[in-house]
């Protein structure tokens, strides 16, 4: 018997503990074409297989439109646990326009702070918009979102996983790789799901 996935074994218990609406909503979603996927991988050509694997099962949840539904499940999470998460869809993705500008270009000489609101695994020099943001916050990305980053500090690892947190404004490698993130949201037991009051 095939061994499942980390992306199917996340989907598995995600799915066990989303409320009834919410798994309804879901099951509306299907996955991301061939051509789109080749679209994310040309533009990201390190983009990680699990992150394909996923966006081919289910292509967002972040006001995603599927024929007549437009869902709107929070399917993530991260080490803030009063933000849940959209995943983004490929169009989504693509069409995202970061800063252009490096967190040193966006912030100029920070104060002596700032340094401990930026993990040393990220290079602040390198432009925003080569990091890919695969995954906004529950309002809708102002206060948090997530990234995919390609081109690491010295301390990091080349496709780590950023939490980008607003104010004050933090960047945080919160796992080395998208199938370690997922693994992460599986052993914290998808505490991000928030119970129906």
């Amino acid at each position: 018997m095939k061994q499942k996935s980390n992306v199917e074994l996340f989907l598995d218990g995600l799915k066990e503990r989303l409320s009834e609406d919410n798994r309804l909503s879901l099951s509306y979603a299907t996955g991301a074409s061939a051509t789109q996927l080749a679209q994310l991988k040309r533009r990201y050509p390190y983009c990680p297989e699990s992150l394909l694997e996923l966006l081919s099962l289910i292509n967002g949840t972040y006001w995603q439109e599927y024929g007549e539904h437009t869902i709107t499940v929070l399917m993530l999470g991260s080490d803030v646990f009063e933000y849940p998460y959209y995943l983004k869809s490929v169009e989504q993705i693509l069409e995202e326009n970061n800063y252009g500008n490096s967190i040193n270009e966006i912030y100029g000489d920070y104060d002596d702070d700032m340094p401990e609101l930026i993990d040393n695994a990220i290079d602040p020099d390198i432009n925003i918009d080569l990091w890919l943001c695969f995954s906004d916050c529950m309002n809708n990305g102002g206060t948090s979102r997530l990234y995919i980053d390609f081109n690491p500090g010295k301390t990091g690892k080349p496709g780590q996983i950023i939490r980008f947190l607003h104010d004050p404004d933090s960047y945080k490698v919160i796992a080395a790789s998208f199938d370690e993130y997922l693994q992460m949201l599986i052993n914290d037991d998808y505490s991000f799901i928030i119970a129906d009051e």
